[in-house]
């Protein structure tokens, strides 16, 4: 059974937070919406895909207001356009909070898979991760921020096909804990979470009923996660309730062997 949703608790008042890969229905939107519930002063979104980009927009605008969202279009595999997206948070007071939330799977052996494959998975998956982290900690030094990156359960345990993306998110674990040694000085933390299955339309339409139904029966609660469940954790880990976590990846996850 699903549980009932949970009422925001103003966790991120006056705070402006950058999500990448933000339109559409997955956990980039939920975060979103998480956060404007929370009383962030702002939130702006990244997302390659124009037309989900503008859709997410207009709806997030008419309900929680012009004055509190912004989009930009961003590739995470190019530095400028990352630039530009950490740019478009200066107008509501500068980035506070980073979520990296862009990242590209797919399914294929080692035995077939290309360097083309494996190089895009790994350029957007891991060095997007990078590039933004990067981009907005140079925006944070002097005033303190937190970001949060989205990882996998993958990175822990072995799964067919996955390779790249296990790989991945593998490094986006390390380069969790590596970065935020780096700039815990400078009062920035970094965090991650690892979620095992949340399902939304776009998971859906990539994967095989057989395979999501392997992926559930793996599941305690004999279900998938909702994408706002891990928005949940996300916004914890954003929080001043997280304000002593740095370097952690939290497993959101009911899975077992």
């Amino acid at each position: 059974m699903i549980p009932a949703y949970v009422p925001g608790h103003s966790l991120l008042a006056d705070r402006t937070v950058v999500v990448t890969a933000a339109a559409g229905a997955g956990i980039g939107a939920a975060v979103v919406r998480r956060c404007l519930e929370e009383d962030a002063r702002a939130v702006v979104l990244g997302d390659i895909h124009k037309r989900r980009l503008d859709e997410a927009l207009e709806s997030l605008r008419d309900e929680f207001g012009a004055s509190r969202v912004a989009a930009v279009l961003c590739d995470v595999t190019s530095s400028d356009q990352v630039d530009a997206l950490l740019d478009a948070a200066d107008p509501f007071g500068g980035v506070d909070v980073l979520v990296n939330n862009a990242g590209l799977g797919g399914t294929a052996s080692i035995l077939e898979m290309t360097d083309e494959q494996w190089s895009r998975v790994l350029d957007i998956t891991l060095t997007g991760t990078m590039r933004c982290t990067r981009a907005a900690a140079r925006r944070m030094v002097g005033r303190g921020g937190v970001i949060v990156n989205n990882a996998s359960v993958v990175g822990w345990r072995a799964q067919e096909g996955q390779a790249h993306y296990a790989a991945a998110k593998a490094g986006v674990m390390a380069l969790t804990r590596c970065s935020a040694l780096d700039l815990a000085p400078h009062g920035i933390r970094v965090n991650a979470v690892s979620p095992s299955l949340a399902m939304h339309p776009f998971l859906a339409k990539v994967t095989s009923d057989e395979v999501l139904a392997s992926l559930t029966a793996r599941e305690a609660f004999g279900r998938a996660a909702e994408p706002w469940e891990v928005a949940n954790v996300v916004t914890f880990l954003a929080s001043d309730y997280s304000s002593y976590l740095t370097g952690e990846v939290v497993s959101v996850s009911s899975q077992h062997p």
